[in-house]
């Protein structure tokens, strides 16, 4: 019988810390960041300075862009080792949706040592709100910049240019 009240306790005072612990009184609400109009997926075709394709053509490739754990007015574009393999820090205007680097650290082309050895300077960046058409002709976000990789000693810009990912199957590639 001891052994059964004991039990019973525990019950309850588990059950009273659990109901104790949730304030449902209080309505709870995420900050967003400061760039949150800027982040997503896009799918993003690269061309030669010129505006003719590469061949083989890299095209609808996923990029992401997403805030910095600063939570300023820098960011990461990041194309998940496709394409020209970029992945570095921008800083961006969120008054106008342009965005600039110079000479950001390339962390998709790393040493020995795990520390990058090349930099990207990106000019000409631009988020243009209901610039863009997806594959399902939804109207959604564009994104357009230059991007010069420090390792190309000849100074050729590679051009990115893309749409924002919707989620819908149709706009899928």
């Amino acid at each position: 019988m001891l052994k059964k009240n004991k039990i019973i306790f525990c019950i309850i005072a588990l059950l009273g810390l659990f109901l104790s612990s949730c304030d449902v009184s209080e309505k709870q609400t995420a900050d967003k960041t400061k760039t949150v109009d800027f982040a997503g997926d896009w799918y993003i075709t690269l061309k030669k300075q010129d505006g003719t394709p590469f061949t083989p053509a890299i095209s609808n490739e996923i990029h992401s862009t997403y805030n910095t754990s600063a939570n300023d007015d820098s960011m990461w574009i990041d194309d998940h080792f496709h394409g020209y393999e970029i992945k570095c820090k921008f800083l961006i205007n969120t008054e106008t949706g342009t965005f600039v680097a110079d000479d950001s650290p390339n962390f998709y082309d790393l040493d020995a040592n795990n520390q990058p050895k090349s930099t990207v300077k990106i000019t000409d960046g631009k988020f243009i709100k209901g610039g863009g058409l997806s594959k399902g002709n939804h109207i959604v976000d564009k994104i357009i910049f230059r991007a010069h990789f420090s390792y190309d000693p000849i100074g050729t810009d590679v051009l990115f240019e893309g749409h924002k990912r919707t989620g819908f199957l149709e706009d899928e590639y």
